[in-house]
């Protein structure tokens, strides 16, 4: 059971970063464009795109969102094993439950804690005024989406550790 919904999860994971890797694309075509229309006079009396900044902001946080729970699944997230290679393999694989537990409770408070920031965003109606007008609630309903899958991702991570060699991962591996 507990692998059937690490497969449907994994295959939303894909999803998502396929998602941010159009994001990407899209964000280097609106700079292209920026710079362009910044340097060569196309458009009489438009230099530029003034909402490039606001894009970008935005891209690279959804960016960063979206590719967070794939690439954790698939261990290529931020890693410093030094430690785990030094000491003996159980009290690496201990270590390695540590930091999965706290990723668990981390990701679960920072859920809630977008989930209630968000409510209370669409509450009050709040906006961000720059170049585009968009409802802040918008951007923060991402948030809790996420760390909602990191933290189930989480739980997937300590399903495989225990059915696993009493051993640190092998996942993106600095030291040999």
């Amino acid at each position: 059971m507990m692998n059937r919904w690490s497969r449907a999860l994994g295959q939303v994971y894909e999803v998502l970063a396929w998602m941010a890797c159009a994001m990407l694309f899209a964000l280097m075509l609106v700079i292209c464009a920026d710079v362009f229309l910044r340097n060569v006079p196309l458009i009489p009396g438009l230099r530029g795109m003034p909402a490039t900044n606001d894009l970008s902001e935005a891209f690279l946080y959804l960016i960063t969102l979206f590719a967070g729970p794939w690439l954790l699944r698939l261990g290529q997230h931020i890693r410093v094993d030094i430690l785990l290679r030094a000491i003996p393999p159980v009290w690496a694989w201990y270590c390695e439950w540590a930091v999965d537990v706290l990723g668990l409770l981390c990701s679960l408070v920072i859920a809630w804690y977008g989930l209630t920031t968000t409510w209370d965003s669409l509450q009050t109606g709040e906006m961000f005024i720059k170049a585009l007008t968009t409802p802040v609630w918008w951007w923060l309903a991402f948030l809790p989406l996420t760390f909602g899958l990191l933290a189930v991702e989480f739980v997937f991570r300590m399903h495989r550790l225990m059915h696993g060699e009493r051993a640190p991962r092998e996942e993106a591996v600095s030291a040999a």
